[in-house]
């Protein structure tokens, strides 16, 4: 019997009613036409009988597991088709993985997703989270969709302006209420760039990853470029630094990545925050008050929640990564619930201490924090 802890980064969580591995586009829209969208208030209750599945990178579920059908996207497929002088349009089927998807680029010399190395999980996800890393967002080069929509019963294309894009967010996300989506993406395509001559990267936009290749970020955008290859070996040694990057034999990499996204607020409700912590302009709210984003690690790390913490809370079976303070990650033997109760110790630490409520980053399935 499949579980959750067998197909999840966290390896944690139960069973399902019913698993299916599906190897094509074809069997997940027959699946999906099975499994039409619930009501926004089954949803909400958890009464959807399908669960969507890809590399199981950003899902956490209780160790009841979940009754309905777990539909898992196991199918892969990438190509390119140049479409001007140095544009080129790659296609990626769902399920294929999204680290995957990145080498293959930069063998290529196609710029444009290299900083978004080590992520783990499939393509199919990393719209919906509008993943990003390092200064690059996949908003930056998704051209668009092609996914099912469980509400019409329809096949859907959906282009970049159409998806809504912001930090974190997607209209994919907003329109998944408790781990049902409305959408479920089968194929994913990107607008990158080859350059005759030198593969260079896309502009280095992130300070820290600048200073590690030796750019000098006051300068202008398109004079921040360097070795495509290069990049993508930096970010993939910074991630590995922080337990970002996936190792069954590193208990530091057991988790869902980052439990919490970077809180955005009102600049005045920053104000008492102490000057030294990171913070950046993040566009204004509806009443045109400046908005800035807060770095989630800073505030964990200075409420008192620093690498490791949460081990005497689980009887050591989990923790805050020892390399970061963003992951909570299992130690070995842990539930979803040791899981969730070092995430709530963290989150309550950055209350107390900061006046800030984080919000998690995962989609959680029976349980919650």
């Amino acid at each position: 019997m499949k579980t959750f802890a067998q197909n999840t980064t966290a390896r944690v969580g139960g069973p399902a009613g019913e698993w299916i591995t599906a190897s094509s586009d074809q069997l997940v829209l027959a699946v999906l036409r099975e499994h039409h969208l619930p009501s926004d208030e089954d949803r909400a209750a958890g009464r959807d009988t399908l669960l969507v599945l890809g590399g199981g990178s950003n899902l956490l579920v209780s160790q009841d597991g979940f009754d309905g059908t777990v539909l898992q996207l196991a199918f892969s497929g990438i190509s390119a088709e140049p479409v001007d002088e140095d544009g080129v349009i790659v296609t990626v089927a769902a399920g294929h993985l999204w680290d995957d998807v990145v080498a293959w680029t930069v063998e290529r010399g196609l710029s444009g997703v290299e900083a978004l190395s080590g992520i783990p999980g499939a393509t199919g996800a990393v719209p919906v989270q509008n993943v990003g890393a390092y200064g690059a967002e996949v908003s930056q080069t998704l051209l668009d969709i092609t996914a099912w929509d469980r509400l019409e019963d329809e096949r859907v294309v959906l282009t970049n302006e159409e998806l809504e894009f912001g930090y974190r967010d997607s209209l994919l996300k907003r329109e998944t209420i408790a781990g049902s989506p409305r959408y479920v993406v089968v194929e994913v395509r990107f607008r990158l760039s080859h350059a005759p001559g030198r593969a260079l990267s896309a502009p280095v936009r992130y300070a820290e990853l600048a200073r590690q290749l030796g750019l000098d970020i006051s300068l202008p955008e398109e004079q921040r470029r360097t070795d495509l290859l290069a990049v993508r070996q930096k970010v993939l040694e910074l991630r590995g630094s922080k337990g970002m990057v996936v190792d069954p034999d590193d208990y530091d990499t057991w988790s869902t990545g980052s439990f919490f996204t970077n809180p955005i607020v009102p600049a005045s409700s920053a104000e008492h925050i102490p000057a030294e912590a990171p913070r950046f302009p993040a566009g204004d709210n509806e009443e045109g008050e400046p908005l800035v984003k807060l770095s989630a690690a800073w505030l964990i790390d200075n409420a008192g929640a620093g690498r490791g913490f949460g081990a005497d809370l689980t009887a050591g079976k989990a923790s805050l990564s020892t390399k970061h303070t963003l992951a909570v990650t299992n130690r070995g033997g842990a539930s979803t619930e040791d899981l969730l109760t070092v995430a709530r110790a963290a989150r309550d630490k950055v209350k107390d201490a900061f006046g800030i409520e984080l919000r998690p980053e995962p989609v959680l399935i029976g349980c919650q924090l």
